[in-house]
């Protein structure tokens, strides 16, 4: 079998699963990359020697070969790119096809009244709902966007973004992540707008102006920091306001890090906090922070919440972009070390054991060679799963009911 992926470039959110397809089946699989890195996310450190890599192949040097990829593979994975004229060929050839996505509307499903956006979808997606393609769900709400325009019914599957998986021992889990006295809470990602930075000034405030209520709770944190890493535009704000507030011997302020190094702060911090609102299509941060045992406290609106956070398990959803409802979530993990480690090993284990990139390779080939067979099968749980269509606002109130809550 013959797999090519086509994407916009590669990066160190790719490569796992990238790495993990290649170890499978070797010179049978390619990565399309159609541009080069844009110079915002190399600044962030997300600049790798991809293009090295075996099986990368760059449209803008080799596009004859690339074309010949995209016709002749098995099984192409359509991933962002601008060049849909590339995929509409091999689309309308006929050919076994895996559309990968996040979401069409995050600014509101409203958006999908626009004649001239209709016509675009109808093109590239809807005319081919009852053919040989497939669509990747990057993100929860991805499911109720194609469902609008009548895109790929009964062909949705659950995905999403695959970040290196590092696996520990519970002894080595244990000596990084201590339990003592401070409550490590970590914050990753640019300081812009849509990921709420802000909040973690306010939630700073909230946990020393409520410290009575959590510091001196049996089995309860005595003290908190909250670690911020990342920077971007609201950073010079963002210490204007922790001055402000009295609260900045309560941050650290990192600035960008390379995605080795945000790890190692992820896995000496016991939560990691998720504010980004709804224009966060997926949110990779929340598999590395899990990964590296931190419970979740994430806002539903983000494409990775519904998708990675069991509530009341590994973490818990806040609803609607709610501070007040996420700095309860954190108050109760701050009154609780027990539970905090506990969900901080939960969410360790969703990612090794389900959301990793060996896994998701696994039941990629899986599920394309039943579709090269004429029996293409779902997963039963996790990636390549059945997606549900659930719009935007129901979302949190279905996860409570399904958590018991």
């Amino acid at each position: 079998m013959t797999v090519t992926f086509i994407s916009n470039y590669i990066n160190h959110h790719q490569i796992p699963f990238s790495n993990a397809c290649y170890q499978r089946l070797g010179a049978g699989f390619h990565f399309i990359q159609t541009e080069p890195m844009e110079q915002e996310r190399i600044a962030m450190g997300w600049q790798t020697d991809g293009t090295s890599l075996p099986y990368v192949v760059c449209l803008y040097e080799e596009e004859a070969r690339c074309r010949q990829l995209i016709m002749e593979s098995d099984i192409l994975i359509a991933g962002w790119t601008e060049r849909e004229d590339l995929i509409g060929e091999r689309l309308k050839a006929g050919r076994a096809t895996i559309r990968l996505s996040e979401r069409l509307y995050r600014e509101g499903q409203w958006k999908a009244i626009s004649p001239k956006g209709l016509i675009r979808k109808y093109k590239d997606h809807t005319r081919y709902r009852k053919d040989n393609v497939y669509l990747l769900c990057a993100g929860a709400y991805v499911p109720s966007d194609f469902h609008i325009i009548r895109a790929y019914p009964g062909k949705m599957y659950k995905w999403g973004y695959f970040p290196e998986t590092v696996h520990y021992t519970f002894a080595q889990w244990e000596s990084l992540k201590p339990f003592g006295d401070t409550l490590e809470i970590v914050w990753a990602g640019r300081f812009i707008p849509l990921k709420h930075p802000e909040f973690m000034i306010r939630l700073a405030k909230f946990l020393k102006e409520k410290r009575q209520l959590w510091a001196g709770r049996e089995g309860g944190f005595q003290d908190f920091r909250i670690h911020m890493v990342g920077s971007g535009e609201m950073e010079a704000e963002l210490k204007r306001q922790a001055a402000e507030e009295e609260v900045e011997e309560k941050l650290v302020f990192y600035g960008f890090r390379k995605p080795e190094e945000v790890r190692k702060i992820m896995e000496g911090c016991h939560i990691h906090v998720f504010t980004s609102n709804y224009l966060e299509g997926w949110g990779a941060v929340v598999n590395e922070a899990m990964n590296s045992g931190c419970a979740e406290v994430a806002n539903v609106q983000t494409g990775a919440a519904p998708y990675l956070v069991r509530h009341g398990v590994n973490g818990f959803v806040y609803p609607e972009g709610s501070f007040e409802k996420m700095a309860e979530k954190v108050l109760l993990l701050a009154g609780d070390k027990e539970k905090c480690r506990k969900m901080g090993r939960a969410a360790y284990e969703t990612i090794t054991g389900l959301w990793n990139a060996e896994h998701a390779a696994d039941e990629l080939l899986r599920f394309a060679k039943g579709i090269l067979e004429g029996k293409a099968e779902p997963a039963g749980e996790g990636p390549l799963s059945p997606a549900p269509v659930i719009a935007p606002g129901k979302m949190y109130g279905i996860m409570m009911r399904e958590a018991g809550f």
